[in-house]
């Protein structure tokens, strides 16, 4: 027998599907309004999570590459994970351990520090302990002891808004957000340069522009020749008075627009203007320039090549940055 329309459950099934039509209605609205009042919402994380998918190696590194560590260093700091409770077999399943509590959106990385016993010899009972740690500051984390003897393997987490320095040039700042997982040596060496405050000797002295090769946002333009000019700008990372160690190689993603690398083991430096897939994987890269300060860097090709080492580009000066 077919339900009249003034049925009870006909009209408890339309009640529910204006309701639910009502409380759609209602997010959209709220969705459209918000993107209006804040359209750059997310640019930011955005930015951040562009920046790890190079840390990462995203174009055909083996996942592990960027879970670095430095052997022989013990970093110390409070622990949020006891390694005689909680041990791994490897290295790296230990970084990952830590990057699980720096993946985020809702604050700072719970995880900062990780610390390894890997050597199933010189540990003994403790092989395999896995120490996860915060750092009061990252950029400047606790050393608790270095050298042959110590057992221990080290490694840092910069999570989004974290690891980021500053290079301070006559044109403006440009934000460096640091790779401590895919380049440990070369972060480490960084971070004493941060110690120093202002890194006399330490410059720009070339620049080429990304001429009729690559367009603005660093993609090469379809038939144009590879360079000259190669869209970059070079410079020295050393202090003056101060004994440059050669930078082992370390993980060497493809050159992006915004990557920063050595140059063989240093301490010359590049700041790519483009994305430079020809250059395959031959440079390691220690960090990345965030996306809205590539306009600082594109100012300082303008320059005539005979100011770049004199006395219009003035030596770089470092700071450490939370954002």
């Amino acid at each position: 027998m077919g339900r009249r329309l003034n049925d009870p459950e006909h009209s408890r099934f339309a009640s529910l599907i204006l309701l639910s039509v009502a409380l759609f209605s209602c997010v959209l609205v709220y969705a459209v309004v918000s993107t209006f009042l804040n359209p750059n919402v997310g640019s930011q994380d955005s930015s951040f999570e562009s920046l790890e998918m190079v840390a990462s190696g995203d174009l055909g590194e083996r996942k592990d590459e960027c879970c670095r560590g430095i052997e022989n260093l013990e970093l110390w700091g409070p622990a949020v994970k006891w390694g005689s409770e909680f041990k791994f077999n490897s290295s790296v399943e230990c970084c990952q351990a830590c990057k699980t509590m720096c993946s985020g959106n809702d604050g700072p990385c719970l995880c900062d520090t990780w610390v390894f016993c890997g050597n199933k010899e010189a540990c003994g009972s403790r092989f395999g302990e896995c120490w996860l740690k915060k750092q009061k500051d990252p950029l400047s984390p606790d050393r608790q002891d270095a050298g042959k003897s110590i057992i221990w393997t080290s490694g840092l987490i910069f999570g989004k808004g974290e690891g980021i320095v500053g290079m301070e040039t006559e044109y403006g700042t440009l934000h460096i957000k640091l790779f401590p997982g895919c380049a440990p040596y070369s972060v480490a060496y960084i971070l004493e340069l941060l110690t120093m405050r202002h890194c006399v000797g330490c410059q720009f002295y070339r620049a080429e522009s990304r001429g009729q090769s690559w367009d603005s946002e660093g993609n090469h333009i379809k038939d144009a020749p590879y360079g000259p000019p190669f869209a970059l700008i070079q410079g020295i990372l050393e202090a003056q008075g101060t004994p440059f160690n050669k930078m082992p190689t370390e993980a060497c993603p493809t050159i992006r627009r915004g990557s920063v690398a050595w140059i063989g083991s240093g301490p010359e430096f590049f700041i790519s203007l483009a994305n430079h897939r020809e250059w395959k994987n031959s440079y390691t890269v220690f960090g990345s320039v965030l996306p809205e300060d590539m306009e600082v860097a594109e100012k300082t090709v303008q320059l005539p090549t005979n100011q770049m080492s004199g006395t219009t580009l003035t030596c770089l000066s470092w700071k450490s940055l939370f954002l």
